[in-house]
């Protein structure tokens, strides 16, 4: 019976560690890199970590970090997503029309949406502590978008999602590496080991654009929950490489891309994998415009002889893997280096060496949008949106086949805060120049108006515009509010933001498509760029000049009170401590100290003058007396008469 018991615990303990081992933890870490038609170079950063369900594996992990669970259990989070940018996306130099671009192109300074699986009641409660979570955990200032002012509930037209959604942007936030370190501890190696290690300070601040993403997807709450919680962080750079010595096969009048190392971009080389990361890989890709314009290049120059059918050597020469993927233009390609037997006495250091000069214009958007102010003065003005057309929304026209009237869906959210009074009713749309009905070119709408110091103002629209249009524009006229005093920033001269309109095409997605079966491959990189993704761009940040108090005169104003006020009670406090009895004792024992040597001199001088000595003579004490006290009495009456009169002005 003991044997049978043993062996029956046992076989519970091998079940319970296999059914263990089928759900573990697991992190992977990536990094991208992909050279840009204006001498740039795009550093993509991905590590993904995965915990499984709490009711298959438990509250404890190995790996995920502890924070993000604890978040996540606290205030029921299904999704969010936080980002920290410096600097704004070139979206007709850097692309619109690619995965990244889609997902990683953020607004400057911080935006944060969350989506929260509690009760509609429930839902503001739990923003605000997540808010104020954040702040903390991330070094920012996070915390002001508790405030509803602040933050806003989109309906539809935001990233397709609905429910208890909440979304906040602050422009002015500031970023630096108080907010990047507080993001390195939530990987397992931190930036010791592995592709996080290459992460130096000076040169990602130093890029022209940097954005470090956190992406948060969660099932826990689901009664058969099969995914558990997957945390995805990113980090986008656009760097200038220095240029590196040039191949020396070819020289021309063309001047060529810059080439580029990682140790070139980032200052160091990678001494091997994380420890505790499932996989580590580093990719080069080639868009199919480029793939396209280096064909030609190549094709046109007879006495190039290279070894190879392009204008570029990758170094080193140990490929994992290399993907042709199906591009608008064509086919680009995909390089790939595995890093997992790479250690510190041999650090992997990829290099891109270019050999023929080629230009190439990345893929763009549907649709090239911006925005900006009209009007003059502190009292009015109008906000405008403009919309022009690109290359890939001329090829519209000619992909229509049934004859129908083509349109273009543009999805249009915008949040603007409560001191700019925007007047809906005053929306104007032109197309070509042309003005036109509302009805004709709005689909849906949806306005939500500002309330003063209660809520912002939230516009969601829906446009049909024809695919033939060359450009389009709306104007929102606005009335600029007066705050209180209390309520101005430090630098209210400078302006106040309204954050960035997002701009989206349902119609459009984008993805990564293989030219051949690739279902060998398992990074998850790859496979989110596979997955369909809605084109999404955003606009400028506008700055509102707004009516402004002088605040010197507080300061002079408070400065002279609290002079006049030292003087008063100071004079005052002084006339009334003053006794004058004390001052005629203490005068006395002052001439006592000194008359002995009066006598002597007054007796010394008579004696020299031949004249009979006579005591000197001392002045009474009522009349010094008297002098003394009159004085203090007018002092008193004087500073009491400045004290009235000084109230009775101010006040």
């Amino acid at each position: 019976m003991s044997r049978f018991l043993s062996i029956s615990i046992l076989l519970l303990f091998v079940l319970h560690v296999s059914s263990e081992s089928a759900g573990e933890e697991e992190f992977t870490e990536e990094l991208l890199f992909r050279p840009l038609p204006d001498r740039k170079v795009l550093s993509h950063f991905h590590f993904e970590s995965r915990a499984p369900p709490t009711n298959s594996y438990g509250h404890h992990h190995r790996l995920f970090p502890k924070a993000i669970y604890q978040l996540v259990h606290k205030y029921r989070i299904k999704q969010m997503e936080l980002s920290f940018t410096q600097g704004r996306w070139n979206y007709d130099s850097w692309g619109g029309f690619d995965p990244i671009a889609s997902s990683n192109a953020k607004p400057p300074g911080v935006e944060l949406w969350a989506v929260f699986g509690v009760p509609p009641d429930q839902v503001d409660a739990s923003w605000k502590n997540l808010t104020h979570t954040l702040s903390g955990l991330f070094c920012a200032s996070i915390n002001f978008l508790e405030s509803s002012t602040a933050y806003s509930a989109p309906d539809w037209s935001f990233r397709s999602l609905s429910g208890n959604l909440r979304y906040g942007s602050l422009p002015r936030e500031a970023v630096c590496t108080e907010n990047l370190t507080p993001w390195l501890k939530l990987l397992p190696c931190r930036d010791k080991s592995g592709l996080s290690s290459l992460m130096n300070r000076p040169s990602i601040y130093s890029g022209f654009y940097h954005s470090q993403r956190l992406h948060l997807t969660s099932d826990e709450f689901d009664p058969v929950a099969l995914h558990g919680i997957m945390l995805e962080q990113t980090l986008t750079i656009v760097l200038q490489p220095d240029s590196l010595e040039t191949h020396p096969s070819f020289s021309g009048s063309r001047k060529l891309q810059p080439s580029w190392s990682m140790s070139s971009l980032f200052g160091k080389t990678v001494d091997g994998k994380c420890a505790l990361a499932k996989s580590s890989n580093v990719y080069v890709q080639l868009e199919g415009s480029l793939v396209y314009n280096m064909k030609n290049t190549w094709n046109s120059i007879d006495s190039y002889e290279g070894d190879s059918n392009f204008g570029f050597t990758v170094s080193p020469d140990r490929m994992m893997k290399e993907i042709n993927s199906i591009d608008k233009e064509g086919y680009s390609i995909l390089y790939g280096f595995s890093i997992n037997n790479d250690h510190s006495s041999k650090p992997f250091d990829l290099g891109f060496w270019w050999k023929l000069p080629v230009t190439w214009s990345c893929v763009k958007a549907p649709l090239r949008v911006s925005r900006f102010l009209m009007g003059s003065g502190n009292e009015k003005g109008a906000i405008a949106l403009s919309l022009q057309s690109t290359e890939w929304s001329q090829s519209l026209l000619k992909a229509d086949n049934n004859g129908e009237k083509c349109n273009l869906r543009v999805d249009v959210f915008q949040l603007v805060p409560w001191y700019i009074k925007v007047y809906y009713h005053t929306t104007k749309i032109y197309v070509d120049g042309a003005s036109q009905s509302l009805g004709d070119i709005i689909e849906k709408m949806s306005v939500s108006p500002s309330e003063d110091k209660v809520s912002p103002g939230v516009m969601e629209m829906i446009l049909r515009l024809p695919c033939d249009m060359k450009s389009a524009s709306l104007t929102l006229e606005f009335d600029k509010g007066f705050l209180h005093i209390d309520e101005y920033p430090p630098d209210a001269n400078q302006g106040f933001d309204i954050p960035s309109a997002i701009i989206s095409y349902p119609d459009f997605q984008t993805r990564l498509q293989y030219k051949l079966d690739t279902t060998s491959i398992k990074s998850p990189m790859v496979s989110k760029m596979q997955e369909r993704r809605t084109i999404l761009s955003y606009t400028e940040v506008l700055l509102v000049p707004l009516t402004t108090p002088d605040f010197s005169m507080p300061y002079n104003v408070i400065t002279i009170t609290c002079t006049v006020f030292a003087l008063y009670f100071g004079s005052l406090l002084n006339a009334l401590r003053r006794r004058v009895g004390e001052e005629e004792r203490l005068r006395k024992s002052k001439d006592k100290s000194t008359g002995k040597l009066r006598l002597l001199l007054s007796k010394l001088s008579a004696k020299l003058r031949g004249k009979p000595w006579e005591p000197p003579s001392s002045t009474p004490p009522s009349s010094s007396s008297k002098f003394i006290s009159t004085k203090v009495v007018i002092k008193i009456i004087l500073i009491a008469a400045i004290a009235f009169g000084w109230q009775y002005y101010d006040g």
